[in-house]
């Protein structure tokens, strides 16, 4: 059970969880937060970068737009023809 807990990945993450999250090298991500041009903290010396932020940052960049749900109504039936 314990190790089921540890690789749940956090909501505060460091540099090397964060790095593979997104899928970029540790410097990139490193160079990024130092930057400013990434979501991150410094927790005393350390770079960290919150799950829910990284993610509306990448929403954010990736210039998708959420599009409003579809709503779908009922049709309503025809009235049925005559028999033949």
């Amino acid at each position: 059970m314990a190790g089921a807990v540890q690789t749940m990945v956090r909501e505060v993450m460091d540099i090397r969880q964060a790095s593979e999250y997104l899928g970029i090298s540790g410097d990139t991500l490193y160079r990024y937060a130092s930057e400013g041009f990434i979501p991150a903290f410094k927790l005393g010396n350390r770079w960290r970068f919150k799950r829910s932020l990284l993610d509306a940052w990448m929403v954010e960049k990736s210039g998708v737009k959420v599009a409003a749900p579809v709503v779908v109504e009922e049709k309503q039936k025809k009235p049925a023809g005559r028999a033949r």
